[in-house]
Formats: structure tokens, sequence, C-alpha cells
């Protein structure tokens, strides 16, 4: 099982360890109950976990009646000059047993994306939580491990670092244009980008990843209008090194190989206040597409370097600096599309395609507390690069090649405090400021042969200024209610490029600067009516200003848009804890002038306000413990969209949202076992069934997609120590119809994403 107890006394780590296994630790030793321990943390048993923690501070566990312990001080050695004095027979005799305590309750959950520490037991809010464990299992993978495990999260498919999420039926287009996605991405308090596509950045040596669901306007502002998703890496350790590392190798059916290796170095510095902990991962996914137009075969090999480092200065017991630096660079040689009529794994395209995306980041975190009262600052800045290659063959011109590039770079602060809502007070708050200011260039060409033409460009410009708050009462017990408000004021510019003067000239009026303002209220009411049972409603609003997008050769203002949501949910158990769990939640959202694109009278993608809409969406998941080290876990959503005020010919033709499916589920079964004192086996077994849904908007974007099978298994035999590892994707060897676009100019061929075929990794992974 996984077990994760902080460094401290070792007391508390004896809590920790003994919440998380249900088991009962005894220290008797005063002495032995103050000294420091390391952080016990990995997939272990609770007598591994025990051991570890007497080891770490010089003891020794014994075990008694019932599956309890005893941390006990290790027996000193005996010197050769003192002979062991002759033990009486009464105390040779067996000590009398110790009384055991019941064993300590488990720990509760805490949503940190609540940005104040909430339980999730009193979140009004559907919330999903993956730990870091979970995610590497079988390998470091990106953004597609989280769409694998929660139902409610989707992803169109042009490639890595090239793709839009979505959350609960709330989606815009297919293309990565100048309006923001409807899906905050976080690492930490740091958003990853503000209108640029998900990086898809490598998920390792994550404490968790947290996924909050519908409209998170109050808290997260701008973009959030589906939901966030939050990374929160793991911290350096200030007391003990570590390394850790992974190795691994695999074979796609009817395509080329792929490698894979890992790193994680801690290094504590400057006597126990202060580390550096540094993670590195490559990766090459080997290709399993053909283009027999050029005989190549496996083209689509993509090639990901990423690196992150972290570094902790504890200024005072409750007071932490830390700096973060990222970097990942991911290269596909060519496309993945494929055309939907022809062999299933075969490419009529006649050139060379792909895509290269850079993407860095660095943030400053100042985290403290004063009293009950907590403060985080957060500073950070973003650059993030991304060229794709399309296809602009047509019967009239040859071999054309479509280049677009999108160049983003992006300043942000928050500033908040906040006091959490504990079982001790009555009244929980926070209050926060933020800025942001983002500018984001879009540039577009055609080539044929030697030849190549600017084709317009443009560029938005963002600065955004916000304080926020919410507060929360605890009317009675087991009843809490909270209300919030936003305020943001947005500076919006920019302007176009390589556009003829004449044409500059006449829409000038365009470009010009201009404020948009967004207030943003919420309100909720939690109720407990059983110890482990929550209800919940809440209202909610979110937005996402305005731009400027190309049509043909002009460059025009598309305006913000705003949805209103409202939803009812019930919560019961705690996931992975409980012998059951089971949350369900009910979502109606209203959304207002809809930024959307479609495609142009040239054949380029382009972004309009294309109406007004609505979604239902029903989301539930679940789990239940069958039998020890044996649990199952499923989820399910329903989504059901509606465009009832098209304001564009394009949307007119298809009422719903495109890029989301009707229907979609999972389920999974995890069997943990131990296999001897140092050996244990832990298995995963999913399938994940994902709907029907269209493409975009109007005719040429009308294709269907989805109603495809994806399944995996993965299986680790090992110790906290060394593991290896057998993972198996896509076990039905699925084709299936991720995503029906490759490139824009080519609507007519009837494009499909096919899955990756079936493929098979082992891994090998060491911790010191």
């Amino acid at each position: 099982m996984a077990i994760d107890a902080p460094a401290g006394p070792v007391a508390e780590s004896a809590i920790a360890i003994a919440r998380q296994t249900g088991t009962s630790i005894v220290i008797a030793d005063s002495a032995v109950s103050r000294r420091r321990a390391p952080r016990i943390s990995g997939r272990m048993s609770p007598r591994e976990a025990v051991h570890r923690l007497a080891r770490s501070v010089n003891a020794r566990a014994v075990p008694l009646r019932g599956g309890a312990w005893r941390i006990e001080p290790a027996p000193r050695q005996l010197s050769r000059r003192s002979p062991p004095k002759k033990q009486s027979r009464q105390t040779a005799q067996t000590q009398p047993a110790v009384p055991l305590p019941p064993p300590a309750p488990m720990p509760e959950i805490v949503v940190i994306a609540s940005k104040r520490d909430t339980k999730l037991q009193d979140l009004p809010a559907q919330a999903s939580i993956l730990t870091g464990e979970e995610l590497e299992l079988g390998g470091v993978g990106g953004t597609e491990r989280i769409t694998q495990r929660i139902a409610t999260v989707a992803s169109t498919y042009l490639g890595s670092g090239r793709n839009k999420l979505f959350i609960r039926g709330i989606a815009d287009s297919s293309f990565t244009g100048p309006t923001q996605a409807t899906v905050g991405q976080y690492l930490g308090d740091m958003r990853l980008s503000y209108n640029a596509p998900d990086p898809d950045l490598r998920l390792s040596d994550l404490e968790r990843v947290e996924v909050l669901e519908g409209p998170q306007g109050t808290l997260y502002g701008a973009g959030s209008l589906g939901g966030i998703i939050r990374m929160v890496p793991n911290s350096p350790d200030l007391d003990y090194a570590s390394l850790r590392g992974t190795l691994g190798g695999g074979l796609t059916q009817g395509g080329t190989g792929s490698a894979d290796a890992g790193v994680m170095v801690n290094i504590p510095l400057l006597t126990d206040r202060a580390a550096i902990r540094v993670v590195a991962d490559a990766a090459s996914e080997g290709g399993y597409i053909d283009k027999p137009m050029l005989g190549r075969d496996n083209v689509n090999r993509t090639e990901i370097l990423s690196g992150r480092a972290m570094a902790r200065l504890q200024l005072a017991p409750d007071w932490t600096v830390d700096v973060i630096g990222l970097a990942q660079s991911t290269r596909a040689d060519d496309s993945q599309y494929t055309a939907r009529n022809g062999p299933p794994y075969e490419s009529m395209a006649r050139v060379q395609e792909g895509s290269a995306a850079d993407y860095r980041h660095g943030q400053l975190v100042v985290a403290g507390r004063m009293g009950t009262v907590h403060l985080r600052s957060t500073t950070g800045i973003v650059s993030q690069d991304l060229e794709e290659r399309y296809d602009a063959t047509t019967v009239e011109q040859n071999e054309r090649i479509f280049t677009q590039r999108n160049h983003t770079n992006m300043l942000a602060h928050e500033t908040r405090l906040w006091r959490p809502l504990d079982d001790t007070q009555t009244l929980g708050w926070l209050a926060g400021v933020s800025l942001i200011d983002n500018e984001t260039q879009l540039s577009r060409s055609l080539q044929q042969q030697i030849l190549r033409s600017a084709t317009p460009g443009v560029v938005n410009t963002v600065t955004e200024a916000t304080a926020y708050g919410e507060v929360s009462v605890r009317l009675r017990k087991g009843l809490i209610a909270s209300a919030g408000a936003r305020y943001t004021t947005v500076r919006l510019g920019g302007g176009a490029e390589d556009v003829p003067l004449a044409l500059m000239i006449a829409r000038a009026e365009v470009t010009e600067s201009r404020t948009q303002s967004a207030f943003l209220p919420s309100v909720s009411l939690v109720a407990h009516p059983g110890p482990s049972t929550s209800l919940y409603a809440r209202y909610q609003e979110g937005f996402r200003p305005g731009g400027l997008a190309i049509e043909k050769e002009f460059v025009r203002r598309f305006e913000q848009d705003h949805a209103r949501a409202i939803e009812f949910g019930i919560r019961n158990g705690r996931p992975g804890r409980d012998p059951f769990d089971l949350a369900v939640n009910l979502s109606y959202t209203r959304w207002e002038d809809i930024q959307a694109d479609f495609i142009d009278d040239f054949g380029l993608p382009s972004t309009a306000n294309i109406g007004d809409g609505r979604v239902w969406s029903v989301s539930a998941t679940g789990g239940a413990r069958l039998a020890p080290g044996l649990r199952l876990s499923g989820g399910l959503t329903v989504n059901e969209s509606h465009i009832d005020e098209p304001r564009l010919l394009a949307a007119s033709r298809v009422s719903h949202v495109p890029n989301i499916a009707r229907f979609s589920g999972r389920a999974g079964i995890e069997y943990s076992y131990p296999v001897s004192r140092d050996l244990d086996l832990d298995a995963r077994l999913w399938a994940s069934y994902i709907g029907k849904s269209r493409l975009g908007m109007g005719p040429e974007l009308g294709d269907l997609q989805g109603d495809y099978l994806d399944s995996g298994a993965t299986v680790r035999l090992g110790n906290p120590r060394v593991g290896a590892t057998l993972a198996i994707t896509n076990l039905a060897d699925t084709v299936g119809n991720r995503f029906a676009l490759g490139t824009p100019f080519a609507v007519m061929r009837e494009q499909v994403t096919p899955l990756r075929p079936r493929s098979i990794r082992l891994g090998v992974d060491f911790s010191f």
C-alpha cells in the first residue's frame, strides 16, 4: 500500500503510519518518541513501514498481539570487558502484555486546490485526487494518464504539447488559437499558461494531481470554465538524501520500439535548513503511422526531454522559500492521423508534418504561518513556443505545407492569506490578489517547394488585475455555508501581423486597446447528515476575456464569454481509504457568447462568438474494497449540451458543444498482495469507454469521433527499494478514432486519429 509519513518526531511519524495502515504503534520510551525521523514514503507493507521508521532512529520494532507494534530503543552492544550479568528468573520471564490502544482513525483528505486546505468532506464541489505513485506506476507519462483515470476529463489528440483539455462537457473547439482554454492548469499556485495548449508535462515526482470540476471563477479567475487541474510536486526533504530512478523499454505492435528513463535526486544542505530536489525524464515513443506516398513507415516518433529543479530554504519553523525551475522539449517527427476509410495506420499525406514544443517555467514561492493565519505568495514567469506543420496540399496546389507558430510569454503573481475552517473554529476565510501579464504571438505561413509566403498573423496582449475572497461559516454542527467573489479588470491589446497596409488601416479600430471587467460571485452550502456523508449545493461563475482572431485576410475581435453554473452533489466515504465510497454530481451550466473555432473561407481555423448554450452534466465516481488488498473503482459522466441561440452559420448546423461525448465511463480493479516479507505484488487493470462526439462547428467540422474502448494493465513485483514492472496499454488492440482532425486543409478526406496499437513496456525502478 502507499504510505507517506512526513519527516519529524518519531511520535508524529508513528501516528501518520498508524492512521494510514490501520494499525497501532506504541512508543513507551519518551526519548525515542522525541527523536527526529526522516520521511517514510513509498509502496510498502505496514511491517516494512514500521521497521523503516525504527531503523531510521536506531530503534527496533517489536510485533505485538493483534498486528500492533512497539518501537523501543535498540539493545546496546556489550563491551568485551563487561560480561553480561546473569539474567534472573524473574527478568527472564515473559513481560506482561502491553494494553493496545484502539487503531488510530484514518487522516482526512485535504484538497490543496481549494486554496485554504479544505477537507474533502467539507468541499462543495466534485474533486478527484490522483497520487503521484499511482500516476508513475508502469512508467512516467503525461496528461493522458489523467484522462485515462478520470472519466470527466477529455482531450483533443493532435499530439503531445498541442492538445486542449476539457472537463464536464465545457468544450469550445479543436484548435489552438487565441482563445483561453476552458481548463486551468497549475503547478502549485502558478498557472502553466494563459491561452496556449496543454504542454503535456511529465507527471514525475508529484505528490498528487487534483482535479476540480465545474467553473472555478472565484478562486482561479479567467480560463477555468470547465474546472482546473493542479499538480503538486514533492517538496525537497530537508533531512535525508535520496535517489530514485526508473528505466524502461517497450514495443508497439506494428511499430517501432520505445525507451524511457528518469531520475530524482534529493540533497539536504546547510545543516537541515535547505535542500534541493532535481528531477529529469527522457522518453522516445516509437512511431506506428505509415506514409506510403513518401515511402516511409512508422513516421510519428516523439522525443520528450524534461527537467525540474526545486530548492527550499527554511527561514523559520513555519516559514519557507521555494525556487522552482522547469523545462520540457517535445519533438514529433510527423503527424499521427490517418484516412478514415483507408488502412488503419496509413496516412495519405504527401509531405512531412510534425511539431516542436518548448516549455519553460520558473517560480518563487514564500509560504508561512502566523498563528492560525497562513500566507502564500507566488511569482512566476512562463515561456512557451509551439510550431506545427500541416499538410495543405490541394488539387490545384500540390505539396504545400502550412506552418503555424505560437509564442507565449507570461508573468504572474498571486498572494493570499487564509485561515482554514477546522473543527475548533466556526469561521474560515480566504483573501487574495493576483496580477497577470500575457502576450501571445500567432504567425502563419504557406510553403510550396522553394516558395514561402506569410499569411495574416495576430498578437494578443492581456494584463489582468484581480482581488478575490471567500468566507465559510459553520452555522451549526454538520452545516457549513460559504460565499465568495472575484473582481477582475482586464486590459486587452494587440494587433495584426503580415497584413496588407490598406487592410490594416481599414480595420485599425479593431486593434485598439480596450478594457473588460468581470464580477464572479459564488455561494455554497455543505451538510453532513452522517459521519461520512456530505450533501452540497453550489453556484459559481466563470469567464474568458475576448481577443483578436484571424479570418481570411482580416483581424477582428471576439468578445468575452461567461458561464453560470449550479450544481448539487452527494459524497459518501473517502476514496481509497474507506471500504466504500461514492460521489455523485449534477450540474447545469448556462454559457453565454461561447468562444469557438470554425473554418473560414480560406480553409483556415478562425475564432468567433458562436452563440449561447446550455450544458447538463451528471458524473459519478466510486470504489469498493472487495477483500483485503482487492479494490474496485469506477466512474462515469453523461453530458447533454445544446446551442440554442446560434449567431454563426456554421454553428446553426451543429446544435451541441463539440469534442464532448454524451457518455464516457471507466472501471478499474487494484490488487495488492505481500508475496513474502520483502516482496509485494501490485496489479492494476482498467478499461474506459469514450462515447460519440463531433469534431467542431459546421459541416466541415461535423465528423463523428469517439465510440471506442481503451484498456490497460500494470503489474509490479518488488519492494520500496527495487521493483520490476510490466505494463500493457490498449489490451484489445482497438483502432478507434480519438480525434477526427489531422489538418484543417483536408477536411474532405475524413481523417481519424487511431489509438496507439497494443504496446508492452518492461521497466525497473529503484530508490536509495
